[in-house]
């Protein structure tokens, strides 16, 4: 490879004594392609093996902790004994590329679909009809979830799990004041709101020391910023990552449009969101940063900015399956920087997100002659 690129493959160990044998990572991808009963379909198990090649974590998105919380029209899921044999397979075809391989375990609260679920949506505050309020032990059931799902993960094989604390699902919705208006134990204050996270994460680490395996990865992943008059602010993520690096995880990661966005409200408006974050983590956990890194110039120079010690391919590695072989071997010119809608069999991406991506989309890759279309997020 040329020697610029070299940072790219360089290992790090992380704070529970598992090396990571390079820095790129797979942005948890929901590809709309599990069987209706969370087992593993033939597209899903084509895009998990060519996908994986050379990337040193490999995330695997929104797997279901609970039935109420399905909010995409098949997910996979970590919810029962029912569930472990399609989770080892899973975690099989991604660890045959050579990296770790992380569940990302999620729940969609207001974003449940209920044509999917057969209930209305159950949520911190019922803020409109059709939803259900959470009670106390409802909260408490679904914390239980969690663990129970990473006690899954683990028997299954994977080497750790990330929490799905992003793009408005559960978790951020209790932390949200524009989501959650409880005045129990479970809400009210942001210290309050911030409770139900921070159970998760203690649930989570709980199930890992339950199982005595130390070397399993725990990571959390968060959005920065939410819209409107109540919605988070980078003040309220900031208190939120610190209280994360008081938890004994592996890494935080960001979800991110744009590696290179500023922060709009709240501590530190108009700087860049990963270096203000960056900054808040002081050396104290990794970083994944993401957003619109499409080759590996922008990964080496997302790396080198120094507010990330990972960098996770989404959109990039969907168009490019081997994309990190291709830069390890010194191919990076083979890259390419949007989808051809006529050469489907080059990107082993499964049906049904197939013909997502061929439609585009802002949060889609680029496809051959579609305007790209961008996400003020």
């Amino acid at each position: 490879m040329l020697s610029k690129y070299r940072p790219l493959f360089e290992p790090l160990a992380l704070n529970n004594g598992v090396t990571v044998h390079n820095r790129l990572a797979a942005a948890p991808l929901t590809l709309f392609s599990s069987n209706p009963d969370g087992s593993v379909s033939d597209g899903e198990r084509m895009f998990l093996t060519t996908h994986s090649e050379r990337i040193g974590l490999y995330i695997l998105g929104a797997t279901l902790v609970q039935p109420d919380g399905q909010a995409f029209a098949t997910q996979p899921r970590a919810i029962s004994e029912a569930d472990l044999d399609a989770l080892a397979e899973r975690a099989v075809l991604v660890k045959q590329g050579g990296g770790k391989a992380v569940l990302q375990i999620h729940h969609g609260g207001a974003q449940a679909l209920p044509e999917l679920t057969g209930t209305v949506p159950s949520v911190p505050s019922a803020l409109q009809d059709g939803q259900h309020e959470m009670s106390a032990e409802e909260v408490t059931a679904l914390i239980e979830s969690f663990g129970r799902a990473t006690e899954l993960a683990i028997r299954a094989g994977f080497d750790g799990v990330e929490i799905h604390g992003a793009n408005n699902y559960i978790l951020q919705q209790f932390y949200s004041a524009a989501t959650n208006h409880r005045q129990d134990e479970w809400g009210g204050s942001p210290e309050k709101r911030l409770r139900f996270p921070l159970a998760v994460v203690d649930t989570v680490c709980a199930a890992r020391a339950k199982l005595q395996r130390p070397d399993f990865i725990v990571g959390y992943r968060l959005s920065p910023e939410e819209p409107g008059e109540e919605g988070l602010t980078m003040t309220e993520t900031l208190d939120l990552v610190e209280a994360l690096c008081g938890k004994p995880l592996q890494y935080l990661h960001i979800s991110l449009w744009d590696f290179y966005k500023k922060a709009r409200r709240g501590k530190g408006a108009g700087e860049p969101r990963l270096k203000l974050i960056h900054d808040q983590i002081a050396g104290r956990l990794p970083l994944i940063g993401v957003g619109n890194l499409f080759n590996a110039d922008d990964l080496v120079a997302a790396l080198n900015s120094g507010r990330c010690e990972f960098v996770a391919l989404g959109k990039s590695l969907m168009i490019n399956p081997r994309i990190a072989t291709l830069i390890y071997e010194g191919r990076e010119s083979e890259l390419i920087g949007e989808l051809d809608p006529h050469t489907p069999g080059h990107y082993g991406i499964p049906q049904p997100l197939w013909e997502m991506c061929v439609k585009g989309g802002a949060w889609l890759p680029p496809v051959k002659g579609l305007p790209h279309q961008n996400l003020d997020l």
